[in-house]
């Protein structure tokens, strides 16, 4: 069947063009320019765009994230499924995407697959651990809907942290889309002021709990010092066993959002590219060394894009904590 969605997926694909062009365009301008004009991350809806194809297309399985980027008001689903229309006719015939979106092997992904390789690692890192935790924290979580998912049978306290704005403007999608979040602790927080943690701290939060802190998406935006500081913050006011799941990114992803063009687009949203790592010559002993760095020891990690002559363009790593918090 796989040969039949290609000779239909062909001709239709074209025939689709004027279609597809038109429809990501209008994606592309709610995306960027109306993000822009509310105060909010364009990215964020780059990704939850991300996690609505990969739910449509059968790789992940996000119903929360479906209901979320139909109610979003810088985001058109209809014009994803405009875009997208060729393939999901394709990969009704296969039983199985043809082209995109595709899930390769951690050695093979490129930064097409940014979305669905990133995604997928995490949550099956956050599968390792979460038997061995009780409370769940996404730091700057954007439009993250893990805490709205398969997650919440595993009761766990569950918080989210981010900027006042943000995180309203998330609450009233999550009421439009009919998606409850009165489990969650919504925080209110700055990363870049060194006291952040004092509103985790003093909310229903428990240092004494063993804690997943998932850190999504965020460090690229950020310098080094923050970052390095931010680490430092977590592991003072988590217990031993806890761990924070994050993703960092090599030269070559920095390289390629630094370019003109994709440098212009994030600039259009007041967002711009900062920290990453070596990931080129020694990886695992890179992230062992910002794990010690910060007073970690480097547990489970996968890299992404190895086979690629300039090495992984990301890395997927949990940093677990060990001694008794300082």
């Amino acid at each position: 069947m796989t040969q039949i969605a290609w000779i239909i997926y062909i001709p239709l694909q074209i025939i689709w063009l004027p279609v597809s062009i038109l429809a990501a365009t209008w994606v592309g301008y709610k995306q960027i320019w109306h993000s822009r004009k509310l105060g909010l991350s364009q990215t964020a809806v780059e990704i939850i765009n991300g996690r609505w194809t990969a739910h449509i297309f059968g790789l992940r399985d996000d119903f929360a994230a479906k209901q979320l980027a139909a109610a979003l008001p810088n985001n058109s689903t209809l014009g994803l499924r405009l875009t997208l229309f060729p393939l999901m006719v394709a990969k009704f015939i296969a039983g199985h995407p043809i082209l995109y979106p595709t899930l390769p092997d951690d050695d093979q992904a490129s930064i097409a697959n940014l979305v669905f390789s990133r995604s997928a690692r995490i949550d099956a890192l956050i599968k390792t651990y979460c038997s061995q935790a009780t409370q769940f924290v996404v730091l700057g979580a954007g439009l993250d809907t893990r805490a709205y998912g398969p997650l919440t049978t595993h009761n766990m306290t569950m918080f989210e942290l981010d900027q006042p704005r943000i995180q309203k403007s998330k609450r009233d999608a999550l009421a439009r889309a009919g998606l409850n979040g009165d489990h969650v602790h919504y925080i209110e927080i700055d990363f870049a002021q060194p006291d952040w943690h004092l509103a985790l701290r003093t909310s229903a939060y428990d240092p004494a709990r063993k804690t997943i802190f998932l850190w999504e998406g965020v460090s690229l935006y950020l310098n080094a010092g923050i970052v390095h500081a931010t680490l430092n913050s977590i592991r003072q006011i988590s217990a031993p066993g806890s761990v924070v799941i994050a993703d960092f990114y090599g030269e070559r992803m920095l390289n390629l959002a630094n370019k003109t063009a994709m440098k212009h687009t994030l600039s259009m949203t007041d967002e711009q590219i900062g920290f990453g790592l070596d990931l080129k010559t020694g990886p695992g002993d890179t992230l062992a060394a910002l794990a010690v760095a910060t007073g970690y020891k480097l547990g489970r990690y996968h890299l992404m894009g190895t086979a690629h002559r300039k090495g992984a363009f990301m890395a997927i790593a949990a940093f677990e904590v060990g001694d008794v918090p300082a």
